[in-house]
């Protein structure tokens, strides 16, 4: 073979393989080498996402109290007609004159939100009436009840927010006094909960991470690091007559209505949190 590459061959053209042959062994060395490395980065990898089998989990309470800044509260408007342009026409009617009472005690449109709005017919349930035997005796046919539309019904919900507390209670006597139907309790809630909520959980992680200190130096073990956190939800506590349930209001009254005095009083946001720890 060697002979007839020396035939075939000339020197410029065995220097070129030559360099061809050297060049794919470099490559294919650099090529194993890369796989080489990849293999043992991919090994050392190997059980470090194993969940440590050395754990504590500790539980930790904040709480934080705060004076409710809101009064909130919802109501409701039904009218019936003939016609679904009649019933929105009383319906409409009235709701503007709750919320215009509502805007002159500088109520803003922004804190008066329509959260339902429906409208639809009206039916009744009619029984027939049964016809009597000719002979006094024996039985008739009677027909069944059917449901007869009788008109049109509708309504609008609105949710309100009383940004000056002490005048939360007269709002609500206003439009009990103006028509409005179903209204809800009167709660006292802080319009940005989220800062409170946060206040109250990094005081309860304070608190589990003390506890956390506390074991560690009674059961002689370390602390390596933090592996899970758990937050549960937090739910505002009422304290005080801070929610008031309006009975018997929906018509005008003749006689003056005394609009409530209602205390704010606090809320108490409450966090719950658990924190597990590796520990050796």
């Amino acid at each position: 073979m060697n002979q007839l590459l020396d035939v075939n061959l000339g020197d410029s053209q065995k220097k070129r393989l030559f360099n061809v042959v050297i060049t794919a062994i470099i490559l294919l060395a650099i090529f194993l080498g890369i796989k080489a490395i990849n293999a043992v980065k991919e090994y050392s990898y190997i059980g470090s996402g194993v969940y440590p089998t050395n754990t504590i989990t500790v539980s930790g309470t904040g709480e934080v109290f705060a004076i409710p800044d809101i009064g909130s509260f919802s109501f409701s408007v039904y009218e019936e007609g003939q016609t679904v342009k009649d019933a929105q026409d009383k319906a409409s009617k009235k709701m503007n004159s709750i919320l215009d009472a509502l805007k002159g005690m500088g109520i803003e449109e922004k804190d008066i939100k329509t959260t339902d709005y429906n409208s639809g017919p009206k039916y009744e349930w009619r029984n027939s009436v049964c016809p009597k035997p000719l002979d006094g005796v024996g039985e008739v046919y009677c027909p069944p009840g059917k449901s007869v539309l009788i008109g049109y019904e509708v309504g609008q919900t609105i949710s309100v927010k009383v940004r000056k507390t002490d005048e939360a209670g007269t709002a609500l006597t206003k439009v009990g006094e103006l028509g409005a139907t179903n209204i809800s309790s009167l709660s006292f809630v802080v319009d940005d909960d989220e800062v409170v909520k946060a206040e109250a959980r990094e005081k309860a992680i304070i608190n589990a991470k003390a506890k956390a200190k506390v074991l560690s130096k009674s059961l002689d073990i370390k602390l390596v690091r933090i592996i899970s956190f758990n937050d549960s939800n937090d739910y505002p506590v009422y304290y005080g007559a801070d929610a008031m349930e309006v009975k018997g209001m929906g018509s005008v009254s003749s006689a003056p209505t005394v609009a409530p005095r209602i205390p704010v009083g606090e809320n108490r946001v409450v966090s719950n949190v658990s924190i597990t720890y590796e520990v050796k």
